[in-house]
């Protein structure tokens, strides 16, 4: 009877410890039974292997990406341009006797992006992108292509509206509220057709709000972010996580011709006036009164008598404009208009084109060290010269 005691202690001993060496070494071995004992280990995987999965969903702009990518086109143009190869050819002498003799013609092509803003065709993209377009054609990521014409373009924010035919049922992209109000730090998407290799998504966040002053535009207030632009994506949007339209690509800072982590994006507020006006008008209207104006220096406005540099000091007034009625003179500094304080003279600019044309405006000014308001009709904007 020891001796059988014996036998089985040693028995139950080697089973122990074959079991413990196969549990450190070997764990997926005692695996094979289902959801009791050992087995238990398989409920505990799955588990794991959902976390992660919820993980990556949390870490994912997927959806947001699915939802707007549909509504980014690719725009090609062509554009014809006439050459002269006779050195001559210029010359009024040389054309009189001979013409267009040696001329040739050669076809530009170009390539950018577009965002669909309405089921009815409407496409909203950048005026340097159809630019001068003598043919347009928008493909979409599913492959269909179709031919585009010019609605209307502005200049003067690099925006213009392209339409392709409403049977085309190309789905149009969300706007972002006006109340969600992007903010540094917020994680933003780039769509577009960087280099003509197709649609592409990159991620970054919002670096900086308002950027101006960079000689991009005349009216400047760019979204400036790091999530990679490169040529062919301009044009194409910008969303946030949600797949909302936040802005459109516009330009990038770059002495390669390349991203390098600095890229402008005009603002959805912006743009979507823009393409409203065009889209009802063909074109886009502005308030002006007809001054110069230059920046308010330290120096200006020491000289000046003024406690800081806020304002627009008025460096000429086109006779017979608004202005000149009012009696704005050289010299005034613009302080305000319809009470909103001026900041410098680009903001002046921007909140002299916000009035409508027609109205009578109440402009703030500082003459002689005394401040005084003049009331002026506001004019309508010319438009800018072509080149």
């Amino acid at each position: 009877m020891k001796r059988l005691w014996l036998i089985f202690a040693q028995a139950v001993t080697v089973t122990v410890a074959a079991l413990f060496v196969i549990q450190t070494l070997k764990p997926d071995w005692l695996a094979w039974r289902g959801g009791t004992g050992l087995g238990a280990v398989d409920v505990v995987s799955v588990k794991e292997a959902a976390t992660s999965a919820d993980s990556r969903r949390a870490n994912s702009y997927a959806e947001a990406a699915k939802r707007a990518v549909p509504s980014v086109v690719h725009i090609y143009t062509t554009q014809e341009i006439r050459s002269s190869r006779h050195p001559l050819a210029n010359d009024p002498f040389w054309y009189h006797f001979f013409g267009d003799r040696g001329a040739t013609t050669q076809r530009r092509s170009g390539l950018g992006s577009g965002v669909v803003v309405s089921e009815e065709g409407f496409i909203l993209t950048n005026y340097h992108v159809v630019e001068a377009a003598d043919d347009i054609e928008v493909a979409v990521n599913d492959g269909r292509k179709f031919k585009a014409k010019v609605v209307g373009t502005d200049p003067e924010s690099d925006l213009a509206v392209v339409r392709v035919p409403a049977e085309s049922r190309l789905p149009a992209i969300a706007f972002a509220a006006e109340d969600d109000a992007l903010r540094v730090g917020d994680v933003v998407l780039a769509i577009g057709n960087p280099f003509g290799v197709g649609q592409t998504v990159t991620s970054g966040i919002v670096s900086a709000l308002g950027r101006s002053h960079l000689g991009i535009n005349t009216f400047e207030n760019f979204i400036q972010t790091d999530a990679a632009v490169n040529p062919g994506n301009s044009g194409g949007a910008l969303i946030d996580t949600n797949g909302s339209l936040v802005g459109i690509n516009t330009a990038i800072y770059s002495q390669s011709g390349g991203s390098m982590g600095i890229g402008f994006a005009i603002p959805v507020s912006l743009a979507r006036n823009v393409m409203e006006q065009i889209i009802k008008s063909g074109s886009v209207t502005r308030g002006w009164i007809g001054v110069e104006v230059q920046e308010i220096t330290p120096e200006l406005a020491e000289s000046f008598r003024m406690p800081n540099a806020d304002g627009a000091l008025i460096a000429g007034v086109m006779r017979g404009s608004p202005a000149d009625k009012a009696g704005i003179r050289p010299g005034d500094v613009l302080l305000a208009i319809d009470g909103k304080r001026v900041k410098d003279a680009e903001n002046m600019l921007e909140l002299i084109a916000g009035l409508e044309p027609g109205r009578a405006g109440r402009i703030g000014l500082r003459r002689e060290g005394k401040e005084i308001e003049v009331q002026a009709t506001i004019g309508k904007r010319p438009k800018p010269p072509r080149d």
